[in-house]
């Protein structure tokens, strides 16, 4: 795993635990956390190779649509 990923995984856990705690919602484990932050990084790479847009603004709409489903 590259640097810049690890870095855009640990964006996403940031960004997810304070959509949990803006929202009052109780924080998931750490490695559940690390996991959805896996998949939206994932899935914002994958979004952005289709597109050609910015990983980081893609990955906060994902955390944002997926807090609000």
């Amino acid at each position: 795993m590259t640097f810049i990923r690890r870095q855009e995984e640990k964006l996403a856990i940031r960004v997810l635990q304070w959509r949990y705690q803006n929202r009052g919602l109780p924080l998931p484990s750490p490695p559940d956390l690390k996991s959805q932050a896996v998949q939206i990084v994932g899935d914002a790479h994958r979004i952005a190779r289709e597109r050609g847009q910015n990983v980081v603004s893609i990955i906060k709409d994902l955390v944002n649509d997926l807090k609000d489903k």
